[in-house]
Formats: C-alpha cells, sequence, structure tokens
C-alpha cells in the first residue's frame, strides 16, 4: 500500500460545516459537522479520488504549490 502526502485545506463555513479540499486531486471536496469529523472524511474521499485514477489508469499527479499560511488582516478603506 503506497502513502501519499497531501495538503488540505479546511473552512468553516456559515452554518458552521467544516469543509475540507485537496486541491491537487480536482473535485474532492468533504465536510463534517466537526473539525475531525471533516478530516476523516476527506481522507476517506481522497483514497476514493487516488483509486479512481489508478482505475481509469491515469496518471497521479499531486504537485500543487504548498499552502504556506494564511493571516486574517484588517485594511481601512
Amino acid at each position: 500500500m503506497k502513502k501519499y502526502n497531501l495538503q488540505v485545506i479546511i473552512e468553516q463555513d456559515e452554518d458552521g460545516v467544516y469543509v475540507a479540499e485537496c486541491p491537487a486531486l480536482q473535485g474532492c471536496y468533504a465536510q463534517g459537522e466537526t473539525f475531525e469529523e471533516a478530516i476523516e472524511n476527506i481522507k476517506d474521499v481522497i483514497a476514493m479520488c487516488i483509486e479512481e485514477l489508478k482505475e481509469r489508469k491515469k496518471k497521479i499527479s499531486l504537485k500543487y504549490p504548498e499552502v504556506i499560511g494564511i493571516k486574517s488582516l484588517e485594511v481601512a478603506v
């Protein structure tokens, strides 16, 4: 079993739901009522996306620019 190291972006929407995205895999999204649930769900979706790529004999290219950080800024206009 091959292991993959992928970045995941997690945001909380206006309803408090956690939404997770794996930018390296197109259309790879999941959500959860808690942060932990979103993490577990995105792991499952990532595995399904990779399996689908393998079944279709598509190249698995997981190169994606690394997310370094996000910062909230206050801007006066």
